[in-house]
């Protein structure tokens, strides 16, 4: 399992090892130590979530505020998506900046979003399947976002506007800059 430092440094990707031959594959999707033992701190994934969506469907931004904000460790099982990641802890050095993976079927990879981030995906091809962990159960009281075309953000989702398909919801985020509902860089969130 490789773990892979992203342009912020505490979102995670992680490379799992497979081991393939003519029957098929075999893959370690999740390690506790070893993810526990890179990041320096324990993650208590209580929940699995999975999701199957078409082409255009864009899910996000979405997070939650303390004390019930998550860490979500997400993948891909069938299809493609962008996933992506935005730092919404005020002072930090990275505040609004984000990270965009590609995760698919084939490149197995994972992304470890941290609490304090804003995460949302676009879906890349039809009959995409998505799972994610979290270490913190959905709270409606806490549930937040951030508006998906932010221009702040700058977020390529890789599809034209009229291609995306957004739940009401997700139409009517604020922007990062007309929200005050953020984390603040450098408060433990794991206590």
């Amino acid at each position: 399992m490789n773990f892979i430092r992203t342009n912020i440094p505490d979102v995670i990707i992680i490379e799992p090892t497979v081991h393939g031959d003519h029957r098929g594959y075999f893959v370690e999707t999740f390690r506790a130590d070893k993810l526990e033992t890179f990041l320096g701190y324990k993650l208590n994934f209580g929940q699995d979530n999975e999701s199957k969506s078409s082409k255009g469907v864009l899910r996000g931004l979405h997070y939650q505020l303390a004390p019930h904000a998550q860490t979500k460790l997400v993948r891909v099982i069938s299809g493609r998506v962008l996933d992506v990641a935005v730092d919404i802890r005020r002072n930090s050095p990275t505040f609004g900046q984000h990270v965009a993976v590609e995760l698919t079927a084939d490149n197995k990879r994972q992304l470890l979003v941290p609490r304090g981030f804003a995460h949302g995906f676009v879906v890349l091809e039809d009959d995409t399947i998505f799972a994610y962990k979290v270490d913190n159960y959905y709270s409606p009281e806490c549930d937040r976002g951030i508006a998906f075309n932010d221009p702040v953000l700058n977020i390529d989702w890789m599809l034209k506007t009229e291609e995306l398909k957004l739940s009401a919801k997700d139409t009517t985020q604020p922007k990062l800059n007309e929200t005050n509902d953020l984390f603040e860089f450098g408060v433990d969130y794991y206590v």
